[in-house]
């Protein structure tokens, strides 16, 4: 009958476009995007303070002190990279605020502040409060801090008041934040720059070992799956060493190059606890699943015909144990690679957040291999090769030849360099994982059916 042939090919011939899209990413990544991150962002010049005359400011100057808050890292999704803040003392007045740009408002409804972060709309803002209270906050979080006394001449302070209350104008408190490039700690890491005449920036552009991935994965090893996570959904625009400069987005590292530069004193420990300890390396369980693949591989064998409708192939050892088995790693391979890639295509048609555009990891990880759940339930639930006709198993081993393709591929890119993205650790774990997992399906995972045709 012509209405199923005509519903294969539509299928058949979708399943190729997305394949192809998938394909296509890293062409469009060359032809498409300039690094953003490749501009130096600390030739960005901070807005001009106007009306600065009618800026009161302290009598004496010697008796207004600014300190530097430095928070360790949490043990949450959204405070793994710490935390800075500026306390400012004025004996003239009595005045001992906190200066804190991590804060944001959710009073749009959670599930709409979710989505404006999701679509990169990232709306942050300056507030103050009392110290004690600051410091009672990251004791119930049960994170170290660290105060210095920042050692600024009178003119570096008048400068740095003058902007802090710029900055606490109702119509200057918010900001669009980036956690790269325009966060709490980079806030007061260009004030005091302004405040120094521009000599912090001059003095602070070597360039150091890490790259912007380097201090991801390192600040998320206590939470393995974030890690992974982001390894895989952000692409090259975090693939190039820092300037000392760039790696002030970071509290600690602000917190280290003014030492090194002489800028702080009197430090001291407000508040100290253990930091959370590193988790396992995530990569490790993927390469694990190594071990039953090929275990499943060996067990391969060739089988009988059942009925006067199947057709010659292979089939696996002890089925009812291999095929749930097989199930099993299906189920969170397939889950895994097509959530990742629908976030990746998502983010890069819909997102504002640069870092997940034209990801090659695209290559590996396609939104359609969450079709895949099905067959993996069938697997796992019936302990067995699930009969298909001869043209579903074609288009299935189509997409398996695909796959391994673009697997191969994808090695070859990173292995000769014509990527800037850091690929090594999905090269070394993951594809070896993908490439055995689709020959196994491609030759014992189905038991394709003649078609019986009665005249």
């Amino acid at each position: 009958m012509p209405l199923p042939r005509q519903r294969y090919n539509h299928a058949f011939f979708l399943l190729i476009l997305l394949t192809l899209v998938c394909f296509a990413a890293p062409k469009f990544a060359f032809a498409q995007v300039v690094n953003p991150a490749a501009v130096s962002l600390n030739d960005r010049s901070l807005p001009l303070i106007d009306n600065a005359a009618s800026i009161r400011v302290p009598a004496d100057l010697n008796r207004l002190q600014f300190f530097l808050i430095t928070v360790d890292v949490g043990n949450h999704l959204w405070d793994n990279f710490g935390h800075t803040a500026l306390r400012m003392v004025d004996e003239n007045s009595g005045t001992d605020i906190v200066f804190n740009w991590g804060l944001f408002d959710t009073s749009v409804g959670v599930m709409r502040f979710g989505a404006n972060f999701v679509r990169g709309i990232m709306e942050y803002q300056l507030g103050v409060s009392p110290p004690h209270w600051e410091l009672s906050r990251y004791q119930g979080e049960a994170r170290t801090v660290w105060q210095d006394r920042l050692t600024l001449t009178n003119p570096q302070k008048l400068q740095l008041y003058q902007r802090l209350s710029w900055n606490l104008r109702p119509e200057n408190i918010v900001y669009n934040y980036d956690y790269f490039f325009d966060n709490c700690t980079t806030r007061v890491r260009d004030y005091l720059d302004e405040a120094m005449g521009g000599t912090l920036a001059a003095r602070s552009q070597t360039l150091v070992q890490n790259s912007f991935r380097d201090e991801v994965q390192s600040h998320y090893a206590n939470l393995p799956l974030i890690a992974m996570s982001l390894d895989v959904l952000m692409n090259s625009r975090i693939d190039r060493q820092m300037t000392q400069w760039e790696q002030m987005f970071l509290p600690a590292s602000l917190r280290q190059q003014l030492n090194r530069l002489g800028l702080l004193a009197d430090g001291e420990i407000l508040a100290q606890f253990t930091p959370p300890a590193d988790g396992p390396n995530p990569y490790l369980a993927v390469i694990a699943l190594l071990i039953p693949l090929i275990l499943l591989f060996l067990s391969v064998r060739k089988a009988s015909i059942a009925s006067f409708s199947s057709q010659p192939g292979f089939t696996l050892r002890a089925p009812a144990l291999s095929y749930r088995v097989l199930g099993l790693i299906a189920f969170a391979i397939c889950l895994f690679s097509g959530v990742y890639g629908s976030i990746m295509v998502l983010g890069w048609l819909f997102s504002a957040h640069l870092d997940m555009h034209a990801n090659i990891n695209l290559m590996l990880f396609w939104p359609t291999d969450l079709l895949g759940l099905m067959m993996a339930m069938r697997w796992t639930l019936m302990g067995k090769a699930p009969a298909v006709s001869r043209g579903c198993n074609q288009l299935i081993m189509l997409y398996m030849a695909l796959h391994v393709v673009a697997a191969i591929v994808y090695v070859l890119m990173g292995l000769i360099g014509l990527t800037e993205q850091d690929t090594t650790s999905l090269m070394v774990f993951a594809v070896p994982v993908l490439i055995v997992f689709a020959l196994i399906v491609s030759v014992a995972g189905l038991r394709p059916v003649r078609s019986l045709r009665f005249t």
